[in-house]
């Protein structure tokens, strides 16, 4: 996880074979998703939240630089959320729910 500011809260959660990390401030701002393996080898890693998509990465660890507000206000929770595809299919999505 990279470091986050004193006010950001950090939030993770474990699938079977994925961890998804997130830094937040609030309930919308996200600083960072971070996706690693479980069981340490490599796959291709997804991260997306709300309206965010990136780019793939293929690594058993990435952290996906968001800093942005996500969502609409009042919309209810935010799922922020990684995936894990490997030999072309999906092996697992997992979220972490920000409050």
């Amino acid at each position: 996880m990279t470091a986050a500011p004193a006010s950001a809260a950090v939030k993770q959660t474990c699938g079977t074979y994925i961890c998804v990390a997130t830094a937040y401030q609030g309930t919308r701002y996200v600083q960072d998703i971070t996706v690693f393996t479980r069981d340490g080898l490599p796959g291709t890693l997804r991260a997306f939240a709300g309206d965010y998509r990136n780019s793939r990465a293929n690594n058993d660890r990435h952290v996906f630089s968001v800093n942005r507000e996500l969502g609409q206000p009042g919309s209810g929770r935010l799922a922020v959320c990684g995936g894990l595809d490997r030999s072309g299919r999906v092996i697992e999505n997992h979220c972490v729910l920000i409050p």
